[in-house]
């Protein structure tokens, strides 16, 4: 029987490791600069979470924002390329670090800078020094600081950037095992419309599973401040439940937000996690961060690997994406492009391209030798969740 609403809310008190992602339009007001007297109310809820005896980590926007405000006091900015953005965090990156300092100061909280990129969480060894990083950074009653390495991550063509910090946060959460994800925006939630345009939209407290309707309600993208929207908030989340974490998302400038949340208050949208925690490996293969290729199967194999737990064996392989080699991570679709998981597969790109199709006991004749009878033995496989209808229990 599925947890109740209620009950979902009422674990968020025994909540030890938070991570707390506050986006641009919260700590800017939605205006061209940071807003540090509502960045000072944040980190105050915060750094009582923390002097309690949570774990904290905080996963900021605001740079981009920040270093505008501070370039266009001298000089007209036209332009939004990558370049700009590039230039203006690292102009705002040590305004908005030196905020950070000075707000958890007042409470005797030393904070630490973490510049990360898509590149450090998808190369295992960077990942693995990230979290043990992180985790010690926590457990000695430091906090976090968390942002996107703007100054040199490239376009998301060029699979080095998170594309906002929804996501970041996400795989931040999942990094170190997060118990929630608190994503403080300038929404209440997520609601069946788009809010801003629709006056008889409702927000929705609770969503078990995130099924494609209920992506169809987070809509588009955010503002012009921001990278990030309601579609955003919901990628990630499904990305963090996915791992264990519950999520909320929720109004950043409500009252004392973050103690009412861990308290239970049925504030925001409470995304459910959708199974219990994962081995470290297999929460880093969901997060697809080192995914070098793609492997289309077909139904039979679908099945197989959803609903008994097998490995995928050459038999089931339509179609091949991507140049990889052998212990790559790959991404495992249907031909509708269903993401079913991802895998640690036991050959190659070339060799994959010369035995799909076959059988296990076809593949020493085909290629000369073998290594095992799996493209993806079942132990190096993580699934994601299917989108089974729930959206008459998320609203």
């Amino acid at each position: 029987m599925a947890e109740s609403a209620e009950a979902a809310r009422a674990r968020l008190t025994a909540t030890r490791r938070l991570v707390v992602k506050l986006g641009t339009n919260v700590l800017t007001g939605g205006r061209d600069r940071l807003d540090l007297a509502t960045m000072a109310s944040l980190v105050d809820q915060i750094a009582h979470q923390a002097l309690a005896g949570r774990e904290v980590i905080v996963v900021t926007s605001g740079a981009v924002a920040a270093g505008r405000h501070l370039l266009t006091r001298t000089r007209p900015l036209h332009a939004a390329s990558l370049p700009l953005r590039q230039i203006l965090a690292s102009i705002g990156q040590s305004r908005l670090m030196a905020s950070y300092e000075h707000f958890f100061g007042w409470h005797d909280l030393i904070v630490a800078q973490a510049l990360l990129t898509r590149a450090d969480l998808a190369d295992r060894r960077r990942y693995l020094n990230a979290r043990t990083t992180l985790i010690s950074l926590v457990e000695h009653r430091v906090i976090p600081i968390v942002n996107e390495n703007d100054v040199v991550a490239t376009e998301e063509g060029g699979e080095l950037t998170f594309g906002d910090n929804d996501m970041l946060s996400a795989q931040v959460a999942n990094l170190v095992d997060a118990d929630l994800l608190l994503i403080l925006t300038d929404t209440a939630g997520l609601h069946t419309a788009d809010p801003r345009r629709d006056p008889q939209a409702t927000l929705i407290s609770f969503v078990p599973v995130i099924d494609e309707a209920v992506e169809a309600m987070a809509g588009g993208a955010g503002s012009a401040l921001s990278r990030g929207g309601m579609a955003s908030k919901v990628r990630a989340a499904r990305l963090a439940t996915a791992g264990g974490t519950a999520v909320v998302v929720a109004a950043g400038r409500l009252e004392n937000v973050v103690a009412r949340v861990l308290a239970g208050e049925p504030i925001g949208t409470f995304f459910a996690p959708s199974q219990t925690r994962l081995e470290s490996r297999k929460r880093w293969l969901l997060s697809g961060m080192g995914s070098k290729g793609t492997l289309v199967v077909d139904a039979g194999a679908a099945g197989a690997l959803r609903e008994r737990g097998k490995s995928l064996l050459p038999a089931g392989v339509l179609e091949v994406e991507g140049r990889f080699e052998r212990g790559d991570t790959v991404s495992i679709v249907t031909p509708e492009r269903t993401l079913l998981g991802y895998g640690i597969t036991s050959y190659s790109s070339a060799e994959i391209v010369q035995i799909r199709g076959l059988k296990s006991s076809q593949i020493a004749d085909r290629l000369g030798y073998d290594y095992g009878a799996e493209i993806i033995h079942r132990n190096n496989l993580v699934l994601v969740e299917p989108r089974s209808s729930a959206l008459d229990e998320a609203i």
